[in-house]
């Protein structure tokens, strides 16, 4: 386990069984099924969630948690704990694209004892596992470096999750416009018309056409909707400054964020 001056800590479970006790930290916290299956209780719904070789098990701080395995095979977890003022002001970012996930990371801002979780499967092909094998590297040999190293690993991590989590979640069959809509909402930070455009093989025109008459709004307008609706979470449950908050939504400066906030909500963030 780590030090108490550590925003991030790394701890890695090798054997053939664990019966660990039922409790609550305050750390958002990453495991990984490395090798071999291990099973949760989960507080909330009060029964055990398997977690299958491969799986991704992310917790809130102050869930209720308690890891239980039992086998015949060694089995190789790995734990990654983010204190929570450090996630959310170092990490968040990573997921701001997301609004479902930006929710599940903002609920304990609201409900201490929320007891949320996520869970889904990291392909053996995903760069995932070789950051985690970085991080351990890394942080089993400690230098007085080793939290700035690992922190920009951790956020591609995240990043990569956070792309595994959106392919997981979307509804299996999309029109071709609820496709466009879905992408420009989850890449509202950096989408252009012509990037969008490009992405689907169409012309930039015929684009900038195609969305009002079959969504009834301009590409500006869903860009505009999808970062105002960020906006309001990010506002609401974080103490963000408004400068870093503009640049997660992709404004180049905090000026056309207050532009745009003040005229979809009639005034300036923050309330004034």
């Amino acid at each position: 386990m780590g030090e108490d001056d550590e925003d991030v800590l790394v701890c890695v479970f090798k054997d053939k069984r664990l019966n660990e006790q039922f409790h609550r930290h305050d750390f958002f916290f990453l495991h990984f099924a490395f090798h071999g299956d291990y099973e949760t209780l989960s507080s909330k719904y009060n029964n055990r969630i398997t977690i299958h070789e491969g799986d991704c098990y992310i917790g809130q701080p102050f869930s209720g948690y308690a890891v239980k395995r039992e086998s015949n095979e060694e089995g190789i977890i790995i734990g990654i704990l983010i204190k929570q003022d450090t996630f959310i002001q170092e990490f968040l970012p990573s997921f701001a694209s997301d609004t479902a996930m930006l929710n599940f990371f903002l609920e304990p801002n609201k409900n201490k004892y929320s007891d949320e979780f996520v869970h889904l499967n990291i392909p053996k092909v995903s760069p995932v596992w070789r950051l985690l094998g970085l991080i351990i590297l890394e942080y089993a040999d400690k230098t007085p470096d080793t939290q700035k190293i690992i922190k920009p690993l951790i956020m591609s991590l995240c990043m990569y999750i956070s792309s595994e989590y959106k392919k997981q979640n979307l509804p299996v069959k999309l029109t071709m416009t609820e496709q466009i809509a879905e992408y420009i909402d989850t890449h509202s930070d950096s989408a252009t018309l012509q990037s969008v455009a490009s992405y689907f093989g169409y012309h930039p025109v015929y684009l900038s056409k195609l969305l009002p008459q079959k969504l009834g709004k301009s590409f500006s307008e869903i860009i505009t909707e999808a970062r105002m609706k960020r906006a309001e979470l990010l506002l609401n449950h974080t103490d963000l400054l408004i400068e870093k908050i503009a640049m997660m939504l992709g404004y180049s400066n905090s000026s056309n964020f207050y532009k745009a906030f003040k005229m979809a909500f009639g005034h300036s963030p923050r309330g004034n």
